[in-house]
């Protein structure tokens, strides 16, 4: 399968407002590694194997172990996270499969009380842009090179 278009080009303001974004995530309090996991298990929720094999490749470059990667998907059957990675995924699988069952309080208030105000702002950022990318990768059918 190849690109469908290139949306850069096709559309270059709303390309530079992302990419302003994607610039002020990276100046995020969040943690490189933290910021990839969310970016890899949201991914893997949308099947957007273009987004899914980069942030692999950006997580591994930013020191996450391999073991670690592998079993993003059965991050609640691992021992291998950590509460506020925990939160993280469960915050990302809430928002990114918003429409199923919205936002629980229950599941808002394990998150917050794992991350402060503009972390909590900041990693909501980080999963909003990745599922705003998994759409331009999934909906133009991205392959990874």
């Amino acid at each position: 399968m190849s690109n469908r278009i290139n949306y850069y080009a096709a559309a270059p303001q709303a390309m530079k407002a992302m990419m302003g974004l994607e610039k002020a995530i990276s100046q995020s309090v969040l943690p490189a590694t933290l910021r990839e996991l969310v970016r890899i298990r949201a991914s893997q929720i949308n099947g957007c194997a273009y987004c899914i094999d980069m942030h692999t490749s950006d997580a591994l470059k930013a020191g996450e172990p391999p073991r670690r990667l592998m079993a993003i998907s059965a991050w609640r059957e691992t021992p291998f996270f950590d509460a506020r990675e925990r939160a993280a995924l469960l915050w990302t699988e809430t928002l990114t499969r918003v429409a199923d069952n919205g936002a629980p309080n229950d599941v808002y208030q394990e998150v917050a009380a794992q991350f402060s105000e503009q972390e909590l702002s900041e990693l909501t950022f980080v999963i909003a842009t990745i599922n705003a990318w998994n759409r331009f990768g999934v909906g133009f059918a991205m392959q990874p090179k």
